[in-house]
């Protein structure tokens, strides 16, 4: 075919498929102009490279059990030989130079020992096990998610804390240049509110910084990949705030929830039972076969004539039992049972484990209410503070270091409380992933 043949297939080919090469990703939605939690969860579920896997795997998993229950059904396998030999190499009489033989067989298993049921029984518990292997996924990939996001948003608080404290250095220097004007200041304290307004600039470029790195982490977790020039320098406008809402979760109702619904534990008691099945599997080679065998054939017949072929049908059983290999079943069931003990090992790691992720995880929450309410208040005993001094500084009570000191202390305040909040957000989502829950924007 020349190659301007071959482009012109190729070309139709890609045209019917829907203008896409197979495998190709499906074209992702441009950068939206507003990105909220619910809209980035919804976006990772069908971009998030991890669930996509995951996905695929279950699709695995669906071959392998069709492939196994394919046991069940008749197979039927056609073959043919056409041969041409030397005279003396010749079976026939009169010596013949040709020889050909066409068969159609169709074989159902009668009786394997349980081999068949115990595979397919085996196949549907490791597809099982995939589905809820995808479960795990979706939930860790969300978490991700969601923290990716509240980096994203504790970022932009920040930097809301650093522009309102340079918003209140400036407003010092400006007091601080009319007393100078006025000559009631001196041009110490001038250029100490411009040294002040200056070393303030320097954590607000930080702050933008690290809120450009979690967008893009952000967009790691997305699975966002449309990157065209167009796309460059867009970024969304992020809707939301960190927020402090009291949650009480009790510790029993964290551990009796995760041991009843993660998925990861589900997976291994699946996978303990799919060690069950393999070893009834392996039993099954000490017991012999049946099998159902029947067909047509074709064979040359006494002349070189195609005409005069020979053929006919026939029926019959076929079976098949190992009275002595050596010991090698009796070691493949040790091998079989010996995994289904480190099976139901790792659940019972796994158990342990998760106990431990949802104690640690109810301590973290704790700990972050406790920071989230104790920063309320001292973010407002500063602002009284800075307050007062300000007051105090207009009646001359108070120095002008005094008002920087207390301002400095309203931020530190401030940047506290944000990220007391994130650590709060944080820590409850870690928490409901420790103990099974499905993400609220995702159904059961």
């Amino acid at each position: 075919m020349n190659p301007a043949r071959r482009f012109l297939l190729l070309a139709l080919l890609v045209s019917a498929a829907g203008g896409s090469l197979p495998g190709a990703p499906a074209p992702q939605q441009p950068v939206p102009d507003q990105l909220d939690l619910k809209s980035a969860v919804g976006f990772a579920i069908e971009n998030n490279f991890a669930i996509r896997q995951a996905r695929e795997r279950i699709r695995q998993q669906d071959g392998v059990l069709i492939e196994i229950s394919a046991r069940r059904i008749p197979s039927v396998v056609a073959a043919g030989s056409v041969q041409g030999n030397s005279d003396s190499l010749s079976q026939s009489f009169p010596a013949s130079d040709r020889f050909w033989n066409l068969s159609v067989t169709a074989t159902q298993n009668l009786y394997s020992g349980g081999a068949v049921r115990s595979g397919v029984a085996g196949a549907k518990l490791g597809r099982e096990a995939a589905l809820l292997d995808l479960r795990s996924v979706i939930q860790d990939s969300i978490l991700k998610v969601r923290i990716a996001f509240f980096r994203v948003l504790l970022a932009t608080e920040r930097i809301k804390v650093q522009e309102q404290n340079l918003n209140l250095l400036q407003q010092e220097l400006k007091n601080a240049s009319d007393r100078f004007d006025a000559g009631t200041a001196s041009s110490f304290e001038k250029t100490r509110a411009e040294v002040a307004l200056a070393n303030a600039r320097v954590p607000l470029i930080t702050a933008n910084n690290e809120r450009r790195l979690a967008i893009e982490a952000l967009r790691q977790q997305l699975g966002f990949t449309t990157n065209t020039p167009e796309n460059l320098r867009r970024i969304p406008s992020f809707l939301g705030a960190l927020e402090y809402r009291p949650t009480e979760i009790e510790l029993g109702t964290a551990l009796e929830a995760s041991r009843a619904r993660r998925p990861e534990l589900q997976r291994l008691e699946k996978l303990v039972d799919a060690g069950g099945t393999a070893v009834a599997a392996a039993q099954a080679a000490r017991k012999p076969s049946l099998d159902l065998v029947g067909g047509w054939q074709l064979r040359k017949g006494a002349t070189n004539s195609f005409g005069d072929s020979e053929n006919g049908t026939y029926i019959g059983l076929q079976s098949r039992w190992s009275v002595f290999d050596g010991r090698a079943t009796t070691a493949r069931i040790s091998q079989a049972r010996s995994a289904q003990e480190q099976s139901r090992l790792r659940l019972n790691e796994a158990q342990l484990a998760v106990d431990v992720q949802v104690r640690s995880a109810h301590s973290a929450l704790q700990e972050a209410r406790e920071l989230a309410e104790a920063s309320q208040k001292v973010v407002e005993q500063a602002q009284e503070a800075l307050r007062l001094a300000n007051v105090r500084y207009e009646a001359g009570t108070a120095t002008q270091l005094d008002v920087l000191q207390t301002n400095v202390e309203l931020t530190t305040a401030r940047t506290n409380q944000v990220q007391a909040y994130y650590a709060f957000n944080v820590a409850l989502a870690e928490l409901r992933a420790a103990m099974g829950l499905p993400d609220e924007y995702i159904a059961e």
